[in-house]
């Protein structure tokens, strides 16, 4: 019952047909189980709606399935809530598997029976893959015979399948543009080290299963209002390429939350408070990270064990040094900016406010601890803000707000001037006063707390989070931890915390390697070893989505790896000087005060050896084989505080 890219559905029993949205059961009637309609019968003769093979029998006879020759799965669902009845009142005259022509007897139904129980004897017919394979469904409600024409579904034009194809740059954005709903479903766009992190109008509009069989894409998930696409280390490219056919989205403001968003206010303001903090950090991560590997390379060059290559009174030493440092010195500019950028306000404001922050004469004061002022036995002190994070996220807050309320009070003429003016004034004046001391005192007591707490807790401490920390990529939580790792490195100048995560980096690449190497697929081995390099530059992700996850032993496997890895970091005491890690991370572990003390970077060798020689051996053993079936792309549970 097929007329060019239109598919004829019948009706299957004598009565009346009704919309889908009329129908009791309020699974049905949203449309959450597929478009279609539901038939209230006049008697128990039911047959096939559609032409077909016979897909499902439910072991309780209430529902029958058939795959049309056009890939539409057809549900006849007998009556409602009908499978506690156990096929009682039902026969089925078919068997699985069978072929059927539309209009052909498939079952029967005792509809007194069901009436006796109290239950609504409504046969519903629902296509249960609408959002794939079709446009739309006509219904023509009213009474209707057995095998009468009630419905036509409009079939979606078939499409290239791409999925194991290279897309270039350009087709794979527009493969994602397409696949999220369309250019007019997209509110913004940003991105991080692997992730396109779009802010869309309606998620649901987004077809997850495609985007993630797709070659290029190593996996989709949603978290804290974003709706990520994972990509790996060619994710700046894929992005410049949706921005090239997006003119102009940049400028649209990116929302925090969601318009269905119906989580509680507790959990709204932490899924928000996560994004913001999470969006202000992961554009400065790349420079923070380039300039800890400077600083562990010029520890490197001064080492007496070297010949002191490098003196440290010397320019070029200095000059470079000066390069390393600019990053941290400066950061509540650059963190301002990236803050401001994230909640669409002016960020030459909040860069001019970590320009004060940092200012020469407030940072001597600052180191001085002089005196601003006094209210009774309360003194108020400058402090030193050059290397923090927290009090100007806060205050690029505080500025987005002060900005909005001026411009609605503002004339038009005055707003030039004066929203800086004031901005500036007085975010200025409560960062210094009220809010620094206090976010800039609990973040150094975090950052303290938690470096002793992991030097402390030594091996323990070491095997446990080495076993378990990749589960926080899975998880999206990770993010949460870049920032305390950066106000440990900014605040104390190192973080025992760091390395231990460099091990499960180390860990999850040579677990990777192993597949590669182990594996006689080519596919497979062009995959591993991108990954491997990937990982072992830092970037867990690809490796991770790629392969580790989908072949759950070899994930499995670096995990065990890395908690012997991060067991000798904790044994040893290892710490880290810098933000980098993977095996590129290596001159984050000579310490820049300190260049003759060797220890953390002997734990680094070391930690590093024993995992990458763990995880190889066992994933080659016990993790992984070619005779394994790849798994489906891993659907990442929410984390905490997400809808």
């Amino acid at each position: 019952m097929k007329k060019n890219n239109e598919t004829a559905i019948l009706a299957p029993a004598n009565g009346k047909v009704i919309a889908l949205s009329k129908t009791s059961d309020p699974i049905f009637s949203k449309g959450t189980m597929g478009q279609g309609f539901g038939l209230t019968p006049s008697d128990g003769e039911v047959v096939a709606p559609v032409s077909g093979k016979i897909s499902m029998i439910a072991e309780t006879k209430h529902s029958i399935g058939i795959t049309t020759n056009d890939g539409l799965e057809v549900l006849v669902h007998m009556g409602v809530d009908t499978v506690g009845l156990k096929g009682e009142p039902f026969e089925i005259l078919i068997k699985d598997g069978a072929s059927v022509e539309a209009g052909q007897d498939i079952a029967t139904m005792d509809l007194d029976f069901i009436k006796g129980k109290n239950l609504d004897t409504t046969i519903m017919v629902l296509i249960t893959n609408s959002n794939d394979k079709i446009d739309g469904l006509d219904v023509e409600e009213g009474p209707a015979k057995t095998g009468d024409i009630v419905a036509h579904a409009y079939l979606k034009e078939a499409g290239e399948d791409t999925s194991d194809k290279k897309l270039s740059y350009d087709e794979l954005a527009s493969f994602i543009i397409k696949n999220v709903g369309g250019k007019d479903n997209i509110n913004n766009l940003t991105h991080c080290i692997t992730r396109l992190r779009f802010y869309l109008k309606d998620e649901s509009k987004a077809n997850d299963d495609v985007l993630k069989n797709q070659r290029g894409i190593l996996d989709v998930m949603h978290a804290g209002g974003q709706y990520q696409v994972v990509i790996g280390n060619e994710v700046t490219n894929v992005f410049d390429a949706v921005m090239k056919q997006l003119p102009g989205l940049s400028d649209n403001p990116a929302p925090t939350t969601n318009e269905n968003d119906n989580r509680n206010p507790v959990s709204k303001a932490f899924g928000n408070l996560i994004g913001f903090i999470t969006g202000s950090m992961s554009p400065v991560i790349g420079v923070i990270a380039a300039s800890g590997i400077i600083k562990g390379l010029l520890a490197l060059l001064t080492l007496p064990q070297l010949g002191s290559l490098l003196n440290v009174k010397s320019p070029v030493y200095i000059t470079v040094s000066a390069m390393a440092d600019s990053a941290f010195f400066f950061l509540p500019v650059i963190v301002g900016f990236s803050a401001a950028k994230r909640l669409n306000s002016d960020p030459i404001i909040a860069a001019v406010i970590g320009g004060f922050l940092t200012y020469p004469q407030m940072v001597t004061w600052g180191a001085e601890f002089k005196t601003m002022f006094s209210l009774g036995s309360w003194n108020f002190q400058f402090l030193k803000y050059s290397y923090s994070i927290f009090p100007m996220i806060l205050a690029a807050w505080l500025a987005a707000k002060c900005e909005d309320w001026l411009k609605r009070v503002l004339p038009a003429y005055l707003q030039m001037i004066f929203v800086p003016l004031i901005t500036i004034l007085v975010v200025s004046t409560i960062t210094l006063v009220i809010t620094g001391p206090v976010i800039q005192g609990a973040a150094n007591g975090i950052a303290v707390f938690i470096n002793w707490l992991v030097s402390a807790s030594g091996w323990i401490g070491g095997l446990v989070i080495g076993a378990f920390y990749q589960l926080l990529v899975i998880f999206g939580l990770h993010w949460g931890v870049v920032p305390l790792v950066a106000q440990q490195i900014a605040g104390t100048g190192q973080s025992a915390l760091n390395a231990i995560i460099c091990s499960t980096m180390i860990s999850q690449s040579a677990a990777v390697l192993a597949v590669a190497i182990k594996s006689k697929k080519a596919d497979m081995k062009e995959l591993g070893v991108a990954a491997a390099i990937s990982a072992f530059c830092g970037v867990t992700e690809p490796a991770i989505y790629g392969i580790n996850l989908r072949y759950r032993k070899v994930f499995a496997s670096g995990c065990i790896g890395s908690a012997f890895g991060g067991l000798v970091t904790g044994l040893m005491h290892g710490t880290m000087f810098g933000f980098t890690g993977g095996l590129i991370g290596f001159s984050s572990f000579f310490d820049p005060k300190n260049p003759t003390n060797l220890n953390s970077f002997y734990a680094f060798l070391i930690a590093s050896a024993v995992s990458i020689i763990v995880a190889f051996i066992v994933t080659w053993v016990w993790g992984y084989n070619d005779n394994m079936t790849m798994g489906k792309k891993v659907e990442k549970k929410k984390r905490p505080g997400t809808k």
